[in-house]
């Protein structure tokens, strides 16, 4: 049986396969869509909605993507990082660090949550009102589709206009249109300071000027 950390929704799976490469996933698609047999895509498992959760009656298989854990590539001058979907955020995070750079995704399960589930939900984050969406911090995926094609679209451009942004078709597309298993992801310049206010307001429209008066995100 498969829980979910707050045992609110059940399910159950024949099988649990585990792919460590792109050309494995799409094996695997390939296979399930020849024997039409449902697969579920799991990343860190750390959803509250039961998105990563099997149906009940186990006709399915889970597709968990944690063994593609490599950043493939780290471009600290175009301020692009390339990593797999089953990275954990937090090494993520780490890992821009060390090259003197920000990935501004940051949420609290980031210690478990994978990159290919961030994407799949569009998450936010505690950072989004400067830095916006998961969808704003990617510049290219690369996905295996229903058939099991690999769809190559990796791309570290800032102003692409070569036709459709495909991409924004499976950002927060929960893994129905097709597998995430790579992204080039957006990195900003590290801030040199972090500083803390608390601030107390009276009203909602303070709220929102405020915000207006609040610096923009960095250029990348």
């Amino acid at each position: 049986m498969e829980l979910e950390a707050r045992r609110l929704w059940h399910g159950a799976t024949r099988l649990v396969v585990r792919p460590g490469s792109t050309q494995e996933v799409a094996a695997v698609v390939r296979t399930c869509a020849e024997a039409g047999l449902p697969i579920v895509p799991q990343g860190g498992n750390t959803g509250l909605v039961g998105g990563a959760v099997p149906p009940i009656d186990g006709r399915n298989i889970v597709l968990a993507l944690g063994r593609m854990n490599r950043i493939r590539e780290i471009d600290p001058v175009n301020f692009t990082m390339t990593a797999e979907a089953g990275c954990i955020l937090a090494q993520l995070q780490q890992a821009a660090a060390e090259t003197d750079r920000l990935f501004p995704l940051s949420l609290g399960a980031e210690g478990s949550c994978q990159i290919g589930g961030n994407l799949s939900t569009n998450a936010g984050g505690i950072a989004v009102l400067r830095y916006g969406n998961t969808r704003e911090l990617t510049l290219g995926l690369e996905v295996v589709l229903p058939d099991g094609r690999v769809w190559d679209g990796l791309r570290g451009l800032r102003k692409d206009n070569t036709g459709y942004d495909l991409k924004q078709l499976f950002i927060g597309g929960e893994g129905t249109l097709g597998i995430i298993t790579a992204a080039t992801l957006k990195l900003f310049p590290k801030p040199r300071e972090v500083e803390v206010a608390f601030l107390g307001l009276a009203r909602v429209e303070d709220v929102m000027a405020l915000f207006a008066r609040a610096p923009p995100p960095p250029i990348s």
